[in-house]
């Protein structure tokens, strides 16, 4: 039973606002919710709201979210606990080390974080950031970035129960091959890799086209002046005007250096 003296669960604290407004006085992104008609939205579970904006509070993300391009709620999984101490985990049912987040505490938390958002999830994507999950890619990052918003689940300990899981619908997803000690620092770096194809964020959508991944290649190499740095020039073929020449060169670079760095990514481009 919870204890009957407990505060009800906490409001997530929200990111970005309507306009800019110049001030002599640095404003906390963190100061009060702000809603943006139509921006594009992250909405995350985790036991650490603190650790947000974190570095998507930076440079063209932080930039983009301050303007109201896209909006950051957090919402803190204790607040949604049990009893006087809001216990969020127990140990695990069959025995073993280490403690499962409770079925319980994460339907609270979602139910809250999904207020107003389409149940439809190719318009509203609900994950759990888990070592067990599918590897998250570029692909994902354009589909997230083509729908009003995403709800993430920062796992924490041994995992969540299975139930909850299941009763939602949640997709898990992994940054990669290994184990972090929290999914705070994979949800920073998926959400970053989807904020930056929202329109307008980049300034320049061109840029996208012809970076890693974008078309299952990795990016050619890129130069800038001085033309000559340690005795090494930059290919002429780059200062040459012909642009045509330049695409062509950069192609072969691409399949070269995928082909040799990556040859799963090479592979499934040449349908093997």
């Amino acid at each position: 039973m919870t204890d009957a003296s407990e505060k009800a669960p906490q409001q997530g604290r929200s990111h970005g606002r309507l306009k800019v407004q110049v001030t002599a006085v640095p404003r906390d992104l963190m100061e009060e919710p702000r809603r943006v008609k139509g921006a594009w939205e992250a909405r995350i579970v985790t036991l650490f709201p603190e650790a947000f904006p974190g570095v998507l509070g930076l440079s063209l993300t932080g930039k983009a979210l301050d303007q109201g391009l896209w909006r950051l709620e957090t919402l803190d999984l204790r607040s949604f606990g049990e009893g006087k101490h809001r216990n969020v985990d127990d140990t695990p049912a069959g025995g073993g080390a280490g403690m499962v987040l409770r079925a319980d505490v994460v339907d609270r938390a979602l139910r809250q974080a999904m207020a107003g958002a389409p149940m439809d999830r190719g318009r509203w994507p609900v994950v759990y950031l888990s070592p067990r999950g599918r590897r998250f890619d570029q692909a994902q990052a354009r589909a997230w970035a083509a729908a009003e918003g995403v709800t993430i689940l920062c796992g924490r300990f041994e995992g969540v129960d299975q139930r909850v899981l299941d009763h939602w619908d949640i997709e898990e997803v992994s940054l990669g091959d290994f184990v972090l000690t929290g999914g705070e620092i994979a949800a920073q770096a998926m959400i970053d890799a989807t904020v930056r194809l929202l329109p307008d964020v980049l300034g320049n959508a061109a840029s996208t086209e012809e970076e890693s991944f974008s078309d299952g290649l990795l990016e050619h190499p890129q130069y800038t002046r001085p033309a000559v740095w340690e005795g090494r020039e930059i290919p002429p073929v780059l200062m040459s005007g012909h642009h045509g020449e330049i695409e062509k060169w950069r192609r072969a670079q691409r399949e070269e250096l995928t082909q040799a760095r990556r040859p799963d990514l090479w592979a499934k481009r040449q349908g093997t």
